[in-house]
């Protein structure tokens, strides 16, 4: 295999791990907001930030590394507009993703807290960054789908 494939597939694996595990964070914290108790809320973000360390951030620092050899070994120019454009977008969903990493230690542990005190519904506190995380999530994920169809189409 060449070094040209092999970071394409690394690159590609990469892009896979950051959409699905921050799309999968999100439907499983919906979820059990909408549906469960505070004791399912606390696991279910316990397993939600195990994750964004696991995959997210793994995938997160892999990206640029397999993005720009790729760049250099495919002869690309840095200053291409897809290019600089998808820098500018994955800026951006660092941006929202490192407060929403915080947020969700903090929601963990409100809810792991409120579980431990026998509380049947989680504080207004909660809530509140929950509203946060939720709202940071939207232009992280829409500018992840943005990149994809930037890395594919390639437009001058």
């Amino acid at each position: 295999m060449s070094l040209y494939l092999a970071l394409k597939f690394l690159h590609l694996v990469g892009a896979a791990v950051l959409l699905g595990t921050g799309a999968g964070i999100a439907f499983f914290l919906y979820r059990a907001e909408r549906h469960e108790a505070p004791a399912s809320i606390a696991a279910t973000l316990r397993i939600a930030v195990v994750a964004d360390y696991v995959f997210t951030a793994t995938a997160a620092i892999a990206q640029p590394v397999t993005g720009l050899w790729l760049v250099h070994v495919a002869g690309y120019r840095l200053e291409q507009t897809w290019i600089v454009a998808s820098l500018v977008l994955y800026a951006l969903v660092a941006a929202c993703w490192l407060p929403v990493v915080v947020l969700q230690i903090r929601m963990r542990d409100i809810a792991s807290a409120a579980v431990k005190e026998g509380a049947t519904a989680l504080p207004d506190t909660y809530w509140r960054l929950s509203r946060a995380w939720f709202w940071l999530g939207w232009p992280a994920f829409l500018s992840v789908l943005a990149i994809f169809w930037l890395m594919i189409a390639k437009p001058a």
